[in-house]
């Protein structure tokens, strides 16, 4: 006999306050997507972005570090390929768009 009436009294409460419950019970995932995408989407997004604007803008004797893991210097620039020297007489053509590092040609060589 209690328990119908139990039943009964919080039903009516939730009712009434199911638009307020519902909304609060969502905040917390909101509020996680809002802290997610200011401190890793749009970060990414940036650098994605520079990176992007360093390949289209890389020239002949930048030096370059491409998705692969090859280190080289850049040797001849075409549109969608750039020729890598990655030893003395070794050259290999890579895709413009695997580069994943562009360093300025105005760095001074280490004394070795």
């Amino acid at each position: 006999m209690f328990i119908p009436s139990a039943y009964a009294q919080t039903t009516g409460g939730a009712a009434a306050n199911g638009g307020i419950a519902s909304f609060l019970s969502l905040a917390p995932l909101l509020l996680v997507f809002v802290v997610f995408y200011f401190l890793m989407i749009r970060p990414q997004q940036r650098r994605i972005k520079l990176l992007q604007q360093s390949v289209a803008a890389v020239r002949k004797g930048d030096g370059v570090v491409t998705a692969g893991g090859l280190v080289g210097k850049v040797t001849k620039v075409e549109d969608i390929f750039v020729e890598v020297e990655i030893a003395a007489n070794t050259r290999v053509k890579v895709v413009k768009s695997t580069l994943a590092e562009i360093t300025s040609s105005t760095a001074k060589p280490a004394n070795d």
